[in-house]
């Protein structure tokens, strides 16, 4: 058995301590179940601070891309502290989830462990229902300027590039620019045989360790700075938010891609820390995703 997990300082969005959590029921932990009504609690104080900074507005003369990012991640860590305080849902669920069955097994047998593999067995059912896919914050208010491809672009992704954003650390319009690049501002996206978009944005190949849908296309390489034609094999998405994810993961995970998020200062550093990681073969990527960034995506 392992020893007890504190879970009072552990995020309610934090994928790893839902995992834990999941875990310490494995292995008879009765911690498990106070940890899951709290994680249940905080994520109930997300959803309420959202709704209530939605209905107040955030149209104000300071606000921008990014005090949108650093108020999403605040209120994380409030409706964390709130919980860890407590309103007093946490105490009903933990009822809810070792009472009745459990009261009345300890009733009949008062030697009853409340962490019994039978017990655990239905906690761990509960915390597979609990390891939700948090959706993106609604698209800002603000008025996109430039023309209505790039404003209707923008009004569709920006949720999904602020999501990324919060996991990545890079601007969202850096992303927003990147996408436009890669797929025309939506214009070119990447089709599949019946005609449907394949939401990959990002031009993300299908790597040999990808298992999900593959698309053929026909693409530009620069091999020794001559442009050549190729057919290649790129990953398909069910969805938009699918592609940031997957992109966010690349960025994230695979090293050779450290200092395009330590260097993400400015448009022309993301940029050119893409091109130097490998992202594309064209000579001319940073460039040309600087100047999007910076002349379609400032506001």
């Amino acid at each position: 058995m392992i020893g007890r997990t504190d879970f009072t300082d552990k995020t309610a969005f934090d994928s790893k301590s839902l995992d834990e959590l999941k875990q310490s029921a494995k292995n008879n932990s009765p911690e498990a179940i106070k940890g899951a009504a709290k994680q249940f609690e905080a994520l109930f104080m997300n959803i309420m601070l959202k709704s209530m900074r939605q209905a107040g507005g955030q149209d104000g003369p300071f606000d921008s891309e990014q005090s949108r990012m650093y108020t999403s991640m605040l209120d994380q860590q409030l409706s964390q502290t709130m919980a860890n305080k407590g309103v007093g849902l946490a105490d009903v669920l933990v009822r809810q989830m070792s009472g009745n069955a459990m009261n009345q097994a300890l009733e009949s047998d008062p030697s009853t462990n409340v962490g019994s593999p039978a017990n655990l067995r239905g906690l761990n059912s509960y915390l597979d229902n609990l390891k939700f896919e948090q959706q993106p914050a609604a698209a800002p208010k603000t008025a996109f300027t430039g023309p209505n491809h790039v404003r209707e672009f923008q009004e569709k992704l920006t949720a999904h590039a602020e999501q990324a954003s919060l996991e990545t650390g890079i601007p969202a319009k850096f992303m927003l620019g990147q996408a436009a690049l890669e797929s025309g501002w939506g214009r070119r996206e990447i089709k599949t045989a019946d005609g449907s978009t394949s939401h990959n944005i990002f031009g993300m190949k299908a790597t040999r360790g990808w298992k999900g849908k593959t698309v053929d296309a026909v693409t530009t390489e620069y091999v020794n700075g001559v442009a050549q034609r190729k057919v290649e094999k790129f990953k398909a998405y069910d969805t938009y938010a699918d592609a940031f994810k997957d992109y966010a993961k690349l960025i994230t995970k695979n090293p050779r891609y450290e200092n395009v998020i330590a260097n993400s200062k400015d448009a022309s550093s993301f940029a050119q820390g893409l091109q130097k990681a490998g992202y594309a073969t064209d000579p001319e990527y940073a460039n040309k995703l600087t100047k999007i960034i910076k002349q379609s995506l400032s506001t």
